[in-house]
């Protein structure tokens, strides 16, 4: 079964569970960047696209993003996605102004992204806590953590299949890239990523200290007073925990959890210590 996109291209369905693309959902994730000011507060700082009726930058953005939630891979995929839904979102975009777009996003411009989604989280936090339950706060170990607020810093590996650029040999023994993340635990939201070559170290300080740094920016001040840091066997460290001391202040309070594997110098360290230690 063939289907028109109405770009010269058409769209093949096959009953194999192959490829398949959910729509289920797009409309909520495009709402829900229009009615939290994300989509307004893009366009402002991304410059407008040419030609009459042409979508701005910023909802090019938006548009893309949805595309790739839905299971676009590469640009060819989301063009053909966003034409097939331009009956619900308006004019879409070709691949190559998506590639424009993407291209032109130098560090200044990442900046300014940034600033946008700190001032929209700013906005919509406050109406979490409105919410019948209120804001999510987690529970670790049986105990809640009221007023804090739980950061996850953690890598991922993201394979490609043929030679892109930044994609080298993993210690996954796979072929793709390394970025570096964090997530706030409470709302599940990405607070900040690095896009990182696949043979980038997974314990590199420096790469830490730059998401964690970007990622605390992120927090909204008025929830900023507590926060739990919490990092994989990556993060353990001597300069990235001497940081995370570096942080608390009379202002702010910052904890955090490292974990490790035990090796045999663990164990003979530990069996060093005194009984009543």
């Amino acid at each position: 079964m063939r289907h028109s996109t109405g770009w010269g291209r058409e769209l093949s369905v096959a009953a194999t569970g192959k490829g398949l693309i959910g729509h289920a959902g797009a409309v909520l994730l495009r709402r829900c960047a229009d009615r939290t000011g994300l989509t307004g507060a893009l366009e402002k700082v991304l410059p407008r696209g040419r030609g009459v009726n042409f979508p701005g930058r910023g909802v090019v953005l938006v548009q893309l993003v949805v595309a790739i939630v839905l299971g676009a891979t590469n640009l060819s995929e989301a063009e053909a996605l966003l034409a097939h839904q331009a009956g619900v979102f308006g004019s879409a975009a070709s691949d190559s102004t998506l590639r424009r777009l993407l291209d032109g996003m130098d560090e200044a411009v990442l900046m300014r992204i940034a600033r946008a989604r700190r001032q929209v989280r700013r906005h919509v936090w406050p109406l979490l806590r409105l919410r019948p339950g209120g804001f999510p706060w987690l529970s670790v170990a049986g105990k809640r953590l009221t007023g804090w607020i739980i950061v996850d810093l953690d890598a991922t590996i993201i394979t490609s299949a043929s030679k892109k650029q930044g994609a080298r040999a993993t210690f996954k023994k796979t072929y793709g890239f390394h970025p570096l993340g964090a997530w706030c635990a409470n709302t599940t939201e990405s607070l900040a990523m690095l896009l990182r070559e696949g043979n980038a170290g997974a314990n590199t300080v420096a790469d830490h200290l730059r998401v964690l740094t970007e990622a605390l920016a992120q927090i909204p001040h008025a929830s900023s007073a507590k926060i739990l840091v919490r990092v994989d066997g990556a993060g353990a460290t001597h300069d990235l925990v001497t940081h995370l001391e570096s942080l608390n202040t009379t202002r702010r309070t910052v904890r955090y959890t490292v974990g490790w594997k035990i090796g045999d110098a663990d164990e003979q360290a530990i069996a060093q210590l005194p009984e009543t230690a």
